[in-house]
């Protein structure tokens, strides 16, 4: 049995590992990668401390031990020196480097699929595989982001455009009639964890024009769901990116709402959450700030959405008042 830690804030692995067997530091070097820990000397890694992390770093102990090596588990506080936001850092950087690489491979597969001829055919025919091996190692990446990384978001939206791109037109449609609002009504409605700019307006606008009753639930990528809920701003989910439109876009045409105060907002998300300039709307900049400043604020997703939807309140009546708002 895993003994409950004490309350130190992380976790380090000591170790000197002989020069042979020589595929015995390959090995260890590549265990403590995917376990998401850094370096911070030569042969010293950290992790944040928990139960978990204790019983990955005495697994890795034990094997070096029964390399011919030695290694040391201990619990620390960093006094002088390296301090816990400079730690916090090392894993934000060693993450961020992981999504830039997994959105490169997901770029590369996006450009493919995009060409014509007999190379363009074959990336779309093996498509569906390479997308399933994005989103394995997605879903990798994210069990050892520690704290929130930037760069997540963005893979996470580009590798759920492609999936979008490949799927049939009709699929979406055909999963909920647009404006069939009646089915709409009392649903709970579920989407990641971690909750930003496309999935905060989008809860906003769930709960202000398609369900006023709509209870949410906050979910990791791979979490089943339960009858009657809804999905939206996650992979295969019933509203979510399709082509080049957000997840708030996709719920103003798939539910009819024809607003024009709505559309200008949909035009501000999409600016902040593509970053494609599409709209080139001047308050995309100003917004974007202040939903990032309420996500780093709060960690909890109820409480970003209760800000955020103030912030989304005030946007829709400055919204109706702009010229040829109605």
């Amino acid at each position: 049995m895993v003994p409950r830690m004490p309350d130190g804030r992380w976790l380090l692995l000591i170790h000197q590992i002989p020069p042979q067997p020589s595929y015995l530091r390959v090995k260890v070097g590549r265990r403590l990668q995917a376990l998401g820990a850094v370096p911070v000397k030569n042969s010293v890694y950290v992790l944040p401390s928990g139960e978990q992390a204790l019983e990955d770093f005495q697994w890795v102990r034990k094997e070096i031990v029964a390399g011919g090596g030695d290694a040391s588990v201990c619990e620390a506080r960093f006094v002088e020196g390296l301090s816990d936001g400079a730690i916090e850092a090392l894993f934000v950087a060693a993450r961020g480097a992981d999504y830039e690489a997994l959105a490169a491979e997901a770029r590369a597969l996006q450009a493919g699929l995009g060409g014509r001829g007999k190379r363009a055919a074959e990336a779309r025919a093996q498509a569906d595989g390479t997308l399933a091996r994005l989103r394995r190692k997605l879903e990798a990446i994210r069990r050892i982001d520690f704290f929130p990384t930037p760069g997540r978001d963005a893979a996470e939206r580009l590798i759920d455009s492609i999936e979008a791109g490949l799927r049939p037109p009709a699929a979406a449609e055909t999963a909920i009639e647009a404006g069939a609002h009646g089915a709409l009504r009392g649903r709970t409605w579920v989407t990641r964890s971690g909750v930003q700019i496309d999935r905060i307006a989008s809860a906003w606008l769930i709960r202000r024009f398609i369900d006023p009753d709509a209870r949410f639930r906050f979910a990791r990528g791979d979490e089943p769901i339960a009858a009657g809920e809804l999905r939206f701003d996650m992979f295969e989910a019933e509203f979510t990116h399709e082509g080049d439109r957000c997840t708030f876009e996709v719920l103003l045409r798939r539910c009819g709402l024809d607003d024009r105060a709505l559309d200008h907002i949909g035009e501000i998300v999409h600016d902040i959450d593509l970053k494609d300039g599409k709209f080139a709307r001047e308050e995309a900049a100003g917004i974007g700030q202040l939903i990032a400043g309420i996500a780093m604020r709060h960690a909890d997703d109820e409480a970003r959405l209760r800000d955020g939807a103030a912030v989304f309140d005030s946007l829709y009546a400055f919204s109706l008042r702009r010229p040829g708002a109605k």
